[in-house]
Order: C-alpha cells, then sequence, then structure tokens
C-alpha cells in the first residue's frame, strides 16, 4: 500500500511540475519562445499567496485567485515590456532576454525582502485520510483537486471562448489569423496571461505542500517544468499535464527506492533520453522547418 502512497505523493508533486508547464507549452505553442522568466512568476505567485494568508489574514482559495490575478497581471507586462519588441528578433536574443528577466525578479525581490526563505503558514489541518490501506494526507486531495478543476477551466477556455479560438489560430498560422481580424497583440498577451495564472496557482499550492518558500525557489522547479513539457512535447496542452504528472511520480518512485539524492537528476536524465530518443516529445509531432 506504500505504493499507492508514493504514487499520490507523486501525482501532487506533477500537478505542480503540470501547472507551470503549461505556461511553458502555451508561449511557445503561439511565438516559438522558451520564457525562462516563467519559474520566477511561479515565485512571485508563492510569495503573494503567503503575504494574503500571513498578514492579510485571508484563506487558502481568496488567496490562491489573487496569487493568479496578480501573476496573471505580471505575465502581460513582461511579455509588453520585455518581449513583444522581440517579435522578429532572433532565438537567441528572446532567450537571453528570457534568462534577463528571470534574474531580475528573482533579485528584485531578494533586494526589497532578503534572501531569507519564509515557512508557510498552515491553511488546512494535514489530516491523513485512509484510502485502500494507504494513508493520503487531505493536503494531497486538496492539491489534486484544485488542478483538475484549472485544467478542465483551461481546456473550455482554449476549446470553447473566442479568445481560446483566437489563441489556436495565431498559433497555427499568426499572419493568417491578423488577415481575419485577429487582434494578434492581445491573443499573445492573454496567453501570457493565462499561463502566469497557472503558475501563480502553482506557487500557492507549492508553498502548501512543501510548506517553505524563497526567492530562488523557482530555478529548479521552472527547469524541471520545462522538461515535463519538452517530454510531453512543447507546444501541446495536453503533452505538458501528461508530462508534469510522469515526472512528478518518476521523481517519487526514485525518492522511494532510497534514491532521493538523484531525484533531481532523474528529470534531466529524462530530458537527455527524450531529445535522444524522441525530440517530439511524447503528443509533439516531427516538424520540419524550412530554410
Amino acid at each position: 500500500m506504500e505504493w499507492l502512497q508514493q504514487l499520490v505523493n507523486g501525482i501532487s508533486l506533477g500537478s505542480i511540475y503540470a501547472l507551470i508547464a503549461l505556461g511553458y507549452t502555451m508561449v511557445y505553442g503561439i511565438i516559438k519562445l522558451i520564457n525562462f522568466a516563467h519559474g520566477d512568476v511561479f515565485m512571485l505567485g508563492a510569495f503573494i499567496g503567503f503575504y494574503a494568508i500571513a498578514r492579510w489574514d485571508l484563506g487558502f482559495f481568496p488567496a490562491l485567485i489573487i496569487a493568479m490575478l496578480l501573476c496573471a497581471i505580471i505575465g502581460v507586462i513582461i511579455e509588453r515590456v520585455a518581449y513583444k519588441r522581440l517579435r522578429n528578433a532572433t532565438r537567441i536574443a528572446a532567450l537571453i532576454t528570457a534568462i534577463g528577466v528571470s534574474l531580475l525578479i528573482e533579485y528584485t525581490v531578494i533586494f526589497f525582502r532578503g534572501a531569507s526563505p519564509e515557512a508557510y503558514p498552515e491553511v488546512f489541518a494535514n489530516k491523513s485520510i485512509n484510502i485502500l490501506g494507504a494513508n493520503i494526507s487531505s493536503i494531497s486531495i486538496v492539491i489534486l483537486a484544485v488542478t483538475v478543476v484549472l485544467m478542465i477551466l483551461l481546456h473550455f477556455i482554449v476549446h470553447k471562448t473566442k479568445i481560446g479560438k483566437a489563441m489556436r489560430a495565431v498559433s497555427h498560422d499568426a499572419d493568417a489569423a491578423r488577415l481575419m481580424g485577429i487582434n494578434v497583440d492581445n491573443t499573445i498577451s492573454a496567453t501570457f496571461a493565462i499561463g502566469s495564472a497557472l503558475a501563480g496557482a502553482a506557487g500557492v499550492i507549492f508553498g502548501l505542500y512543501y510548506t517553505r518558500i524563497e526567492p530562488l525557489m523557482g530555478v529548479l522547479p521552472g527547469l524541471k517544468a520545462f522538461v515535463a513539457a519538452v517530454l510531453g512535447g512543447i507546444g501541446s496542452i495536453p503533452g505538458a499535464m501528461t508530462g508534469g504528472l510522469v515526472l512528478g511520480v518518476v521523481e517519487t518512485i526514485v525518492s522511494a527506492l532510497g534514491y532521493s539524492l538523484w531525484r533531481d537528476a532523474a528529470a534531466f536524465v529524462i530530458l537527455i533520453l527524450i531529445l535522444i530518443l524522441k525530440p517530439s516529445g511524447i503528443f509533439g509531432k516531427n516538424t520540419r522547418e524550412k530554410v
């Protein structure tokens, strides 16, 4: 029954990676940019949630909504200030800018509040629920419930709303979408807003799960979420969800087998293998670039 427990732990961790990976994959799908500042938006979400709960005495769900809204605004600002003028620039220029934005966010937070970690306040009494002989923590169940709701909401937005149709059209062919009267700039901003809101939610969930946050906490989960996006097929929303969950379960299994020092390395071993064996990822399509 311990394996069931580890599986639930893995899915809880994978849910966090999946929520961050969705932002990477949505932005890449539309403007072919790897937004390395995305992990730091996740960190900002964790801190916004922390201040909402600890300083403003709000509950978990109001803190989650505030973190998502503020991170969505931050995501749009980052896109408008840093990335918009680089649309026609080389890939490497956009990539270097993304790394620069990432460092700017991290060290701005350190400048204003210091580098010391914070202990996340307890918002739920962490009770264990016995399911099929395995003790599952109530926090794991809350994380799974929140992730499932957010993913259903994202699916609805992408497939059933006007902005979702615009996002899919721009992803397919931005020039043709512009000719059809779609405002491409607003669609790209909306994509950043949605991806950043999901990263903000992941930050609050991460704080709830690990109970410790600090200004450089976005680096490793951000890189692992990027691995999850590549594993699932970057540009594919179902791929990002699947990649995140697979990565979380693999990490937990590696720890459960007694190789906890190797759990971070496992993510990058997966990245190397997927790039060698199936570069397009699980759900990705092989595309040939015309020169």
